[in-house]
């Protein structure tokens, strides 16, 4: 949600129920988000969301500059009037992070002992003797990647990209229309592409490559989804024969 339209966009998301912010909190976000654009130069902030911990919340805004799809600075605070800059996400954070269970304490400070990870990730991800401690505010970062990899989703034509790379908002898109709207193959990930690299010159050859540049949804799998096929396969076979 961007700081300028946070309100608007707070009042149309509260029909999913639960706990949401408060006149006040809202009040005083609104204006921290917007200072928070003048401090550092941003070219946009969008305010992120919130995780709420046990002792307290962290509320995480994004900032950018031109190029929407560079790198996002990534901003938290627990009283939304002073920010924290949050380190960029590493591959070593996010397998960590994944080691951990349960709630965020809300103390950027806290530490977790990782007394689960077995012995071969220790060797991988602790070379050198170190404790096997993970800060609250590196799983925090990679809670916030992992999130972002995951549902960070834009519709067909809502960015471009251009021919020196860069990728833009497109001010000419105006909405999806109610057929394409429905098709899975109109939305994509807002993401580094993966599947993206791995199509041929031919599969490539009906794609645009200015709005086209990125992981469709199609071909997505959910968790948990493969091995109920390869169930459904075997029970399927067994009755053929």
């Amino acid at each position: 949600m961007e700081a300028a339209s946070l309100p608007a966009a707070l009042e149309l998301a509260a029909g999913g129920g639960g706990a949401w912010l408060s006149p006040e909190k809202l009040a005083v976000l609104g204006a921290s988000l917007l200072l928070l654009r003048r401090d550092y130069r941003f070219e946009r902030v969008w305010f992120w969301g919130c995780v709420q911990g046990v002792r307290g919340a962290y509320y995480i805004a994004e900032g950018l500059g031109a190029d929407r799809a560079a790198p996002r600075s990534r901003l938290y605070s627990l009283n939304c009037v002073e920010w924290s800059l949050l380190p960029p996400a590493t591959e070593e954070m996010v397998a960590r992070a994944e080691q951990l269970k349960g709630r965020f304490h809300g103390d950027p400070s806290f530490e977790y002992e990782c007394t689960e990870i077995n012995a071969e990730d220790a060797e991988r991800l602790f070379e050198g003797g170190k404790e096997l401690m993970i800060k609250e505010e590196s799983r925090l970062v990679a809670t916030i990647e992992q999130i972002d990899r995951a549902v960070g989703i834009i519709p067909r034509g809502a960015f471009v990209k251009t021919p020196l790379g860069s990728v833009h908002e497109n001010r000419n898109f105006e909405g999806l229309s109610l057929t394409e709207a429905k098709k899975l193959s109109s939305y994509f990930h807002f993401t580094e592409p993966v599947n993206l690299k791995d199509k041929t010159l031919l599969e490539k050859a009906d794609l645009d490559p200015s709005t086209d540049f990125l992981d469709s949804l199609e071909h997505d799998i959910p968790p948990g989804l493969t091995a109920a096929r390869s169930v459904k396969t075997c029970s399927c076979g067994s009755m053929l024969h």
